[in-house]
């Protein structure tokens, strides 16, 4: 669900910067460890690809994912004071804690992936393990925070979601809309303070 908040993230911030200037903002951005993310994503691509043809990454992925998401969370500490990371570590741990307390899967209720492709609820009964999720039981753990949300049309895309999910990607889109908007709100994205130098006869504070 994390493209959903980057989408409605980049409509609403491209009606509020405009086009051109929305989207030059996004070259200002600077964060701690930028290249942290590209390489947790590509990590994981790698084990959705691959997963089928090696049992035994199939087999550790769930450790895998657990590693991940905790380099995951040390990244978004280190930019926390960017708009919207708090609530983004906030969803990603939501997802983490409920992932670590069931052996690294994350769990789905039945009635929310019945919204899903039938042939992926029949794997979920069946006990086959998809990716990283498994079906939710009377012995799951803190199963609240699991996939037990089901959306479904008219909203665009079918999916089971979670708590966490839905706060991750309302922190993703508030750090999209405030980088895209013009204003002084921006000032530090490029690393600067924000303050404007004084010039001649101008007061100086010191």
């Amino acid at each position: 669900m994390v493209f959903d908040g980057i989408i409605v993230g980049l409509f609403v911030g491209l009606i509020r910067g405009g086009f051109r200037h929305g989207l030059q903002q996004f070259s200002k951005i600077r964060l701690k460890g930028g290249w942290v993310f590209p390489v947790l994503l590509l990590i994981q691509f790698v084990i959705f690809r691959f997963q089928e043809d090696y049992p035994a990454l199939a087999a550790a992925s769930n450790y895998a994912f657990i590693g991940i998401y905790v380099v995951g969370m040390i990244f978004l500490w280190m930019n926390r004071n960017q708009k919207g990371f708090s609530l983004i570590l906030i969803g990603v741990f939501l997802n983490f804690l409920v992932m670590a307390v069931n052996g690294g899967r994350m769990p789905v209720s039945i009635q929310a992936a019945s919204v899903l492709d039938p042939y992926y609820v029949d794997m979920l009964k069946n006990g086959t393990v998809i990716t990283k999720h498994f079906l939710l039981d009377s012995t799951t753990k803190l199963y609240f925070l699991g996939d037990i949300i089901p959306l479904s049309p008219p909203y665009p895309r079918s999916q089971a979601i979670s708590i966490g999910d839905i706060v991750m990607n309302i922190g993703i889109f508030l750090f999209i809309v405030h980088i895209m908007t013009p204003g002084k709100n921006n000032a530090g994205l490029s690393g600067d303070s924000g303050k404007k130098a004084p010039t001649l006869g101008e007061p100086q504070n010191l």
